[in-house]
């Protein structure tokens, strides 16, 4: 069993987890400006984006440009992986490859920790992703755990490029902000993530 083999269902089951779906974690934010950069990318890349009908077309010209600039935001104090093999415990089915992956470690050759946000590109169906996003958030928690890290949230997406749902795992408790965001404004998006990679340490 892998990430991808879960559902939302065999997340709850598997590793007692409870999931809300009546709020929202994040706080009032204050919108990001994105660099002139990440704005000229993305309005080349968007119509391609939409006529390609691929997860992996999406994920390089949509998802993984705004990701960079969120690194280079935090003063590559993160680090981000994208693709990467991230087992942590086979036996009980939390192995597998995550689309992408931050790091509040600023180290880039291996994952270090505290992990802390885990994105699962969907081509159009956001809800066919949850229980893999799911499932590697619960590895991520138990990522820093076993590095003796301080018990913190870790955060989740499912993201079709165009549209962007996010996930919080505090202890057991999944809460799932069912309000799908809009890639535009990109500077509001540019926000929510920042703030979840946090302050670096």
């Amino acid at each position: 069993m892998a990430y991808s083999d879960f559902t939302v269902g065999k997340v709850k089951q598997a590793f007692g987890i409870q999931t809300n779906e009546e709020t929202t974690f994040f706080p009032t934010l204050s919108p990001v400006t994105p660099t002139s950069t990440l704005l000229e990318v993305l309005e080349e890349n968007l119509p391609l984006a939409v006529a390609l009908p691929s997860e992996k077309a999406k994920s390089e010209l949509l998802i993984s440009p705004i990701l960079v600039e969120v690194r280079k935001l935090l003063l590559h104090q993160v680090s981000l992986f994208s693709g990467q093999d991230f087992t942590v415990n086979a036996e009980v089915g939390l192995s597998g490859i995550c689309d992408f992956l931050i790091s509040r470690s600023p180290e880039q050759l291996e994952i270090e920790s505290p992990v802390v946000v885990l994105l699962e590109a969907k081509k159009a169906d956001l809800n066919s992703g949850m229980g893999q996003c799911m499932a590697s958030m619960v590895a991520a928690q138990l990522f820093n755990q076993q590095a003796g890290e301080e018990p913190k949230p870790v955060y989740g997406c499912v993201s079709s490029g165009l549209l962007w749902r996010f996930l919080q795992l505090e202890e057991k408790q999944m809460t799932v902000d069912m309000k799908d965001y809009s890639l535009e404004p990109i500077s509001d998006l540019l926000g929510k993530l920042v703030w979840m990679c946090g302050n670096p340490t």
